[in-house]
């Protein structure tokens, strides 16, 4: 039995949600069998994060991370140009292709791959204009002042 949402009331009473409305209903829709590679998402302070996936016996050669609206895509196809007779394959080499969503102005600070683990290290960096700023409140000077100052 599948849980669904419906947004369709969300969808008639909201204006500019519609990128948000999609991802909710993606996420309804996600494959829980899709586990490979197994990941970990960490927040690492108000605005940093880090994606770590577990791609044992890839190289950097066999991986790409690529950023497209605001989506982050981790894929990875294995080259084995070797021939190798394998009596038994207990690590998966298979290709995938993770994708991860991103909230704007998120952005790649780095990406490294050490002892099969990938690490991607993720920060918001939100414009001057999006940040918060105090408003100076300019009332008029009572008239006593008014008139020392003329």
């Amino acid at each position: 039995m599948r849980n669904t949402i419906d947004m369709a009331p969300f969808a008639r009473s909201s204006i500019g949600f519609d990128r948000l409305l999609d991802q909710l209903e993606t996420f309804a829709d996600h494959d829980p069998g899709d586990s490979y590679p197994p990941y970990n998402i960490e927040k690492l302070g108000e605005d940093r994060y880090r994606v770590a996936l577990a791609v044992a016996g890839f190289n950097d050669e066999e991986l790409s991370i690529t950023v497209e609206a605001n989506q982050l895509t981790v894929a990875g196809r294995k080259s084995d140009a070797e021939n190798k007779e394998i009596l038994y394959r207990g690590i998966a080499h298979r290709p995938f292709l993770r994708r991860f969503n991103l909230a704007d102005f998120v952005v790649v600070k780095d990406a490294t791959l050490v002892n099969g683990l990938l690490t991607i290290e993720l920060e918001r960096q939100l414009p001057e204009a999006m940040k918060p700023r105090r408003i100076a409140i300019n009332g008029q000077a009572p008239a006593a002042e008014a008139k020392r100052a003329a």
